[in-house]
């Protein structure tokens, strides 16, 4: 498979690191290995989600509860779950850590993937949530750190969008 084993490691890593012990997702090619990674941790919890925007309901419980999370998504499943981070993430001041796979750019081979990835970028904008690119191995530490600390100190959504370079290996 040519995603990324090493690079899922590493975000993997990083996130556990910041504290984060409860992570949700839905099956995604390029978060195949994070969701493994997570689902083998023992100190973990996955919660397989049906729809993305229940994450955004876990991720408030979890916060509320003192435990750190994140959302693993695609852009699809981003732009799914809009309704659960305007009137519950952004309306309550909750800190959610958003994980989003850059579909859709450069490189991309699915052509159901084009649109929504076309328009993500935008959209984080449009919400004024805060977003950064993730697209080198040396950039996951840190980026994620600051994530989490701007989705902490600021009580908002924060979004890293994972790329093609950093989430792929060409065959």
């Amino acid at each position: 498979m040519p995603v990324s084993a090493t690079s899922s490691e590493l975000i993997y890593r990083s996130l556990k690191d910041g504290g984060v012990r409860l992570i949700s997702a839905l099956p995604e090619t390029w978060l195949v290995h994070l969701i493994r990674l997570a689902d083998d941790d023992p100190e973990m919890h996955l919660v397989r989600l049906a729809k993305e925007e229940e994450g955004v309901g876990l991720s408030a419980g979890a916060h509320l509860a003192g435990v750190k999370s994140a959302m693993l998504m695609q852009n699809h499943g981003f732009l799914a779950s809009i309704n659960g981070i305007v009137s519950c993430a952004q309306l309550y001041r909750i800190p959610l850590l958003l994980l989003i796979s850059a579909r859709g750019e450069f490189g991309e081979r699915d052509p159901w993937q084009t649109e929504g990835g076309g328009v993500t970028a935008h959209v984080l904008t449009a919400l004024r949530i805060p977003f950064r690119y993730l697209a080198r191995a040396d950039d996951v530490q840190r980026r994620i750190a600051q994530a989490q600390t701007l989705a902490y100190s600021a009580s908002r959504p924060v979004a890293l969008l994972l790329q093609r370079d950093l989430m792929w290996e060409e065959a």
